[in-house]
């Protein structure tokens, strides 16, 4: 059920070389996985290649339409190129990983709760950068999902109901968590956090590597701010125990 980049090479190759493609492009029959009544579940290659040092790994749901766009224009580029699987694999993450304005609100609060100063940065924009050694990233569901041609966003239906979208959670998670140290995992936001409680109950991951608290760092969650300010004390005080 791991769908990988070297299954999806001459896919790839197939599409035209640009920056970002269009759903017409890339929605289609070559790149879709599995799908369930209005669930769709389309490949996307950046979140193949795993950082075994990392102290932080942040876990979103699932990458959104330009998540999966940026990430396959990446792979176009790199196979034009010639570069190995691996090196792809890694130039997909870091374009692709929470790519767009997502990652401008999740770095800035990451700084107002002082994750820059515990990992000794000057602000996590590093994270993306060259100290991406510290960073790991994944979604619950490693390809990106759509509910009536729409990014899905762990509702409708409630993604810990969903056995069709939960074996994806269970497989990636648990092939991530058997890479990595014991790290410091920021789920995004409280659907991220239902779905860790379920993981922690199976043995998956600890109670005690999980930040709570840290808000959706969507545009359209208009109450982040408020979110983070009522967590951001006790989020403080986790990280400099943990960290």
């Amino acid at each position: 059920m791991k769908y990988t980049l070297n299954e999806y090479i001459d896919k790839i190759k197939s599409l035209p070389i640009k920056s970002k493609y269009t759903k017409e492009e890339i929605l289609t029959e070559n790149f879709l996985i599995d799908k369930d009544g209005n669930l769709e579940i389309y490949y996307a290659p950046h979140n193949e290649y795993i950082n075994q040092n990392a102290k932080v790994f942040i876990i979103g749901i699932t990458p959104g339409f330009q998540q999966m766009s940026t990430a396959l224009a990446t792979a176009r580029y790199g196979i034009e190129k010639d570069k190995s699987l691996e090196e792809i694999q890694y130039e997909c993450k870091v374009a692709g990983r929470f790519s767009g304005s997502l990652r401008k609100n999740i770095i800035s609060m990451l700084d107002e709760i002082k994750l820059n100063e515990a990992l000794g940065i000057l602000s996590c924009d590093e994270l993306f950068k060259d100290k991406d050694y510290l960073l790991h990233t994944t979604s619950l569901i490693p390809y990106s999902v759509f509910s009536k041609g729409n990014n899905y966003t762990g509702h409708s239906p409630k993604l810990i109901k969903s056995d069709f979208l939960m074996k994806y959670v269970y497989e990636n998670i648990s092939y991530n968590i058997e890479n990595l140290n014991e790290v410091l995992i920021i789920p995004l936001g409280k659907a991220v956090e239902e779905v860790l409680d379920n993981l922690v109950n199976k043995n998956i991951i600890k109670e005690s590597q999980i930040l709570r608290g840290f808000p959706h760092p969507s545009g359209a969650n208009g109450h982040r701010l408020v979110q983070l300010s009522e967590n951001k004390e006790n989020m403080i005080r986790i990280i400099k125990d943990r960290l």
